[in-house]
């Protein structure tokens, strides 16, 4: 079964997207920004992590490059999604290392399908 990490400040954005991955079958952990989600990440590396740019303390941008920084995490897959859906942020979003973009707001089968296609690896 393999193990999301759920990085969203906003909480009924949040539990709404566990409650999602979690219906489809898969583990869910949850941190509130990039600093707790770094401490969760300590603790057991994810299969993939499903991560906001807007957040206090460490934005997404940020926790993206840092996780694919470190030859520990850097082949985890990081799906940003996020309310900058400008090309320019999906733009952004992918130099800082992300694997996929969705903009929110999304339709629940496009990010459960990004996750599941991303947790399948390329091909």
């Amino acid at each position: 079964m393999s193990k999301v990490l759920v990085i969203e400040d906003s909480v009924t954005q949040r539990e709404m997207i566990a409650n999602l991955l979690r219906g489809s079958g898969l583990t869910v952990i949850e941190a509130s920004d990039g600093v707790e989600a770094f401490e969760q990440i300590q603790k057991g590396l994810p299969d993939l992590v499903v991560l906001d740019i807007v957040m206090p303390r460490m934005n997404g941008y940020e926790v993206c490059r840092r996780i694919k920084a470190d030859p520990k995490t850097q082949n985890v897959p990081v799906v940003m999604c996020s309310s900058k859906g400008e090309e320019f942020d999906r733009y952004w979003g992918m130099k800082q290392g992300a694997d996929a973009y969705v903009a929110k707001p999304f339709q629940p089968t496009e990010l459960v399908g990004t996750v599941k296609q991303m947790l399948r690896g390329p091909g």
